[in-house]
């Protein structure tokens, strides 16, 4: 007879990304998914496979929870360069904030893991190219509504506005001063008119 999990995997899953989230990759070890996690070794890997496959699961939650957010944003019916530029804003907000210390998992991910890891590097371009995306459709409807002006590129704004967006989360990181990021996201909106 199979024996029923006694915990549950999706709140495992959760405190998995979180801990992965604070600390990276390499600083997180099974040990400390054990403790954190409160479940044992053999059931972590039973459930979700090695370490990694379990921070690309992680990750996967992450960009689930995230993207949906940017979805509902930047696709909302009317005027789309506001939704545009509080989207960005909220990224340098975040950025400010006191849970910037831990960053962004993609951005993270990006910096620890893409260089040396196929398999990570690839889904950090798949949520680069999501977001990407999603600011150059916004960006598309605008200027066909009239609200950005029509020489303005969509697909180089959405492009500068996504390097922007992943260096605000680093300096967030890095910078005590919450200004830096925020003039920076200010200074790039004014390049939209």
């Amino acid at each position: 007879m199979a024996r029923t999990k006694e915990f549950d995997p999706d709140t495992a899953l959760q405190a998995a990304m979180e801990l992965f989230w604070q600390r990276g990759y390499e600083a997180t070890s099974m040990a400390d998914l054990v403790t954190h996690l409160g479940i044992g070794r053999a059931s972590i890997y039973a459930t979700f496979g090695s370490k990694h496959e379990l921070y690309l699961k992680a990750f996967d939650r992450y960009c689930e929870n995230r993207d949906a957010l940017l979805l509902r944003e930047l696709s909302q019916p009317g005027p789309a360069l506001p939704a545009v530029r509080a989207v960005v804003r909220r990224f340098a907000a975040e950025s400010a904030e006191e849970r910037r210390l831990c960053g962004c998992l993609v951005t993270n991910t990006a910096a620890e893991l893409a260089p040396h890891d196929p398999v990570a590097a690839r889904r950090v371009e798949q949520r680069w190219d999501y977001l990407e995306t999603l600011l150059h459709s916004a960006l598309t409807r605008a200027r066909a509504q009239g609200e950005l002006p029509a020489e303005r590129d969509p697909r180089a704004l959405a492009r500068m506005l996504l390097v922007l967006m992943q260096g605000l989360r680093v300096t967030g990181k890095a910078s005590p001063d919450p200004t830096r990021v925020r003039d920076a996201a200010e200074q790039a909106l004014t390049l939209l008119g």
